[in-house]
């Protein structure tokens, strides 16, 4: 019997002091010093913003709405062009106009650039260039005769934010020509008589060139899908073949050998490659 209430009293002992251990431990998390109301503190949304965001903010997720926020604000200052923008057709005729105030050669060229994000930009340009001339200090005739040439490189535009019938650019290009001179009607003076007494000609003479070229450029509509554009371009050859008696004086595409600075006039076609040329404001699909 002593051993049964024995029994019975550490039970009831190991339940009070267990009871009691709860109780303090309770009374510890109420003594607790609650959060600043300013750190728990639901910013009110700016006027005019999203329902989603508007949510976020009375949730508590401060840092998530404010995260959208900027997020949307981005998507508005810089739209999201397709990655395929349009296709521009140029035909470059600076030259024609150049001929009119005494150039005495020419290139004309045809190009193909794709508008990706309105951004970047790969050209691709075929031509035909000749040249003939007869320098008046010179005692001899120069024919570069009409020749094909190429180029490949790239732009940048600077002026993605706005539509792409706008545009401001640099860029870069890689040309390459094959062609045929002739050098005709070429004397020789005899310094003891003081007279011409001998002449000599090349014909067909075979040369090529690479060079490179670096061009800011601008672009802007005139009517529907057509533009003009104006690009200034340094360039500089690379490597170009010479002959044993003989230099090429002109290159197809590149303009005199010796020569730096270019200048381009061209007439733009615009394809667009997708259903919005501009990005639809959200304000618009909405309405």
């Amino acid at each position: 019997m002593r051993r049964f209430l024995h029994s019975i009293m550490c039970v009831a002992f190991l339940m009070a002091v267990t009871v009691n251990g709860y109780a303090q431990e309770q009374e510890q998390q109420r003594k607790v010093t609650p959060v600043k109301p300013s750190t728990n503190k639901v910013l009110t949304p700016p006027k005019g913003t999203d329902e989603k965001i508007i949510q976020q903010y009375l949730t508590g997720d401060t840092a998530q709405a404010r995260a959208q926020e900027v997020k949307d604000s981005l998507a508005k200052i810089y739209p999201r062009y397709p990655k395929l923008t349009e296709l521009s057709l140029g035909l470059n005729f600076g030259d024609a106009i150049l001929m009119a105030f005494g150039q005495k050669y020419s290139s004309f060229d045809v190009s193909a650039t794709l508008n990706m994000w309105n951004r970047f930009q790969p050209v691709l340009i075929m031509g035909l260039g000749r040249a003939k001339d007869t320098p008046d200090d010179m005692n001899y005739t120069y024919t570069g005769k009409l020749s094909p040439y190429f180029k490949i490189g790239a732009n940048y535009n600077f002026l993605f934010k706005n539509e792409p019938k706008y545009q401001l650019y640099l860029g870069a290009r890689l040309g390459f020509s094959a062609f045929k001179y002739d050098i005709t009607d070429v004397s020789i003076n005899n310094p003891y008589w003081g007279e011409f007494d001998q002449s000599y000609q090349l014909k067909g003479v075979s040369s090529n060139a690479l060079w490179g070229e670096f061009l800011a450029g601008l672009k802007v509509n005139i009517a529907s899908n057509w533009s003009l554009g104006w690009e200034i371009k340094f360039h500089n050859i690379f490597k170009y073949k010479k002959s044993n008696n003989s230099k090429p004086w002109y290159v197809p595409g590149y303009g005199v050998r010796n020569g730096k600075w270019a200048f381009g006039l061209s007439l733009y076609y615009s394809i667009p490659l997708s259903k919005n040329r501009w990005p639809v404001k959200e304000e618009k699909k909405k309405k």
